[in-house]
C-alpha cells in the first residue's frame, strides 16, 4: 500500500494517526474500485481496524467472514459477531464453521513451527474457497509490523505472512493480499481504533495469536487438552484482567513430571537467599519457542518450586527471581523459559502455565508480577473447573529469551 516515509513512520513518534486513516481509505479505494473484497476477522484490534477502513472505502462490497476453527476461547465466535455486527461498527459477519477442517489438518503434529505453517495452509485454503464463492480477488488482512518482523527475522511465522516470505497469493490462492496496517506496530494500530470510533473493549482489547489455542496447546492437539484449556483459559482471563497486563493467557503442557536440576536447585537456593530445601528445579518434556542470540529457538522450559517445611508454594520475590533468570540465561543457554510454581494437586494430570506481559510494541516484553494471591486463586478455580489439570505455574521470563506465545 503506501511507503512509511509519506506518513513520517520512518520516526514512528510522529505517527500522524488522522493522515494514516485518510490516506489509506484513499489508496483502498483507488485499489479496489468497484471489485469485491474478503476480510478474516477475528475480534483483534488488528483484523477489525482494516475492516473499517476498508468498509469506509467500498462500503457492502466488503465480505466479513469469522473463521471458527475451534481453537477460538469459549463462546467466542457468537461474542465477536455480535461485537462487530452491532453499533458503531455494523459489520456484517457471516460466521464460518472450520472445527472438523482444523483439527484432522493439524492430528499429529506436535512440533511449534510445523503447526503454525499448517494452520497457516488451512487458514488460507478456507479463504480460497470463500473467495471463489464470492467473487473475490481480493484478501485485507490485518497484518501489522511486528508479524513480519518476526516472521522475516526467523523467530516464527506468523500464519498471516505470505510475500514476505515469498509466497505469491495471487499464484497459490487467487487472490491479492491488501495489508492496510503493515507499517504500524500495536500501539499505533490502538490509536487508529480509538480514532475511528471503535469501543474500548475492541481498541484495547488483548491480542489473540491468529492460530489462536493452538499454539498454546503444547506439542500434539488433542480434544482432551484443548477442551481443559478452554476453561482454564476463561478464568485466567477472569482473574488477571483487574490487572491490566498487555497480554494474558493460559497455556497446556503434558503432565509430566519434571526431571529434576540439581545443580540449579543449589544456586537458586543461594542466590534467593533460601535453604536448599525450599527450593527445587526441573525441566518439562516439552520446548517451547524462544529467542536465543536474536534467533528463533526451540528451547528448554525450566521449573522452579519455593515451597515451605510443609511443601506448601510460598509467595516469591520477583525482584530476586530476576537474578535466576540472568543465572539460567547466563549457565542453561538452551533454557527458553523459567516457570514457577503455584499449586499442584496429588493426582496424576495435565500442566498448566499462567503468562502476563507487560509491552508497548511487542517486540520485548516484561513479566508482570501479579499478585501471588490473584494467581493462587485463578489455581484454585482451574483445579475446581479442570479436573484433568495437576499443576498450575506462572511464567516468569522476559522476551527475550521467551517470546510472548510458546509457540
Amino acid at each position: 500500500m503506501l511507503d512509511p516515509a509519506i506518513l513520517g513512520l520512518s520516526r514512528m513518534e510522529d505517527f500522524d494517526v488522522s493522515a494514516f486513516i485518510d490516506l489509506q481509505i484513499q489508496a483502498i479505494k483507488e485499489t479496489l474500485g468497484d471489485e469485491k473484497a474478503l476480510v478474516a476477522v477475528s475480534g483483534g484490534v488488528d483484523s477489525t481496524v482494516s475492516a473499517v477502513l476498508t468498509r469506509r472505502a467500498i462500503g457492502d462490497n466488503l465480505v466479513c467472514v469469522f473463521i471458527d476453527d475451534n481453537f477460538m476461547r469459549l463462546g467466542e465466535a457468537e461474542q465477536v459477531r455480535t461485537m462487530l455486527s452491532s453499533e458503531p461498527l455494523n459489520l456484517p459477519v457471516e460466521v464460518l464453521n472450520e472445527r472438523l477442517r482444523f483439527m484432522e489438518a493439524l492430528n499429529g503434529f506436535s512440533d511449534a513451527e510445523e503447526k503454525r505453517q499448517v494452520f497457516r495452509e488451512t487458514f488460507y485454503q478456507t479463504l480460497k474457497d470463500k473467495a471463489e464463492l464470492e467473487e473475490s480477488k481480493y484478501l485485507v488482512q490485518g497484518t501489522i509490523k511486528a508479524d513480519i518482523d518476526e516472521t522475516t527475522g526467523g523467530i516464527k511465522s506468523q500464519h498471516n505472512i505470505l510475500e514476505q516470505i515469498g509466497i505469491d497469493p495471487v499464484e497459490k490462492y487467487g487472490f491479492t493480499v491488501i495489508e492496510p496496517l503493515k507499517t504500524l506496530y500495536k500501539h499505533h494500530v490502538r490509536a487508529v481504533a480509538r480514532e475511528i470510533g471503535m469501543p474500548p473493549e475492541l481498541s484495547e482489547r488483548q491480542p489473540f495469536p491468529g492460530p489462536g489455542l493452538s499454539i498454546r496447546v503444547v506439542g500434539q492437539i488433542t480434544p482432551e487438552k484443548l477442551d481443559e484449556l478452554k476453561k482454564a483459559t476463561f478464568i485466567v482471563e477472569e482473574q488477571l484482567n483487574p490487572h491490566s497486563p498487555s497480554q494474558y493467557f493460559a497455556a497446556i503442557f503434558s503432565g509430566e513430571t519434571p526431571k529434576e536440576l540439581k545443580v540449579l536447585k543449589r544456586d537458586a537456593a543461594e542466590i534467593l537467599e533460601m535453604s536448599e530445601s525450599a527450593v527445587k528445579a526441573g525441566v518439562l518434556a516439552e520446548k517451547a519457542t524462544g529467542i536465543i542470540n536474536d534467533k528463533r529457538a526451540y528451547g528448554t522450559i525450566i521449573t522452579m518450586a519455593l515451597v515451605d517445611n510443609a511443601d506448601r508454594t510460598i509467595d516469591p520475590n520477583y525482584e530476586k527471581l530476576n537474578g535466576i533468570t540472568g543465572y539460567i540465561n547466563d549457565n542453561y543457554p538452551e533454557a527458553t523459559r523459567l516457570l514457577l510454581l503455584v499449586d499442584k494437586k496429588e493426582t496424576p494430570g495435565f500442566i498448566v502455565s499462567i503468562r502476563a506481559v507487560k509491552t508497548r510494541d511487542f517486540l520485548t516484553a516484561e513479566v508482570m508480577p501479579i499478585p501471588w494471591t490473584t494467581l493462587r486463586e485463578a489455581a484454585v478455580k482451574i483445579f475446581d473447573s479442570c479436573p484433568k489439570i495437576s499443576r498450575i505455574y506462572y511464567e516468569v521470563t522476559p522476551k527475550p529469551p521467551a517470546t510472548v506465545e510458546y509457540e
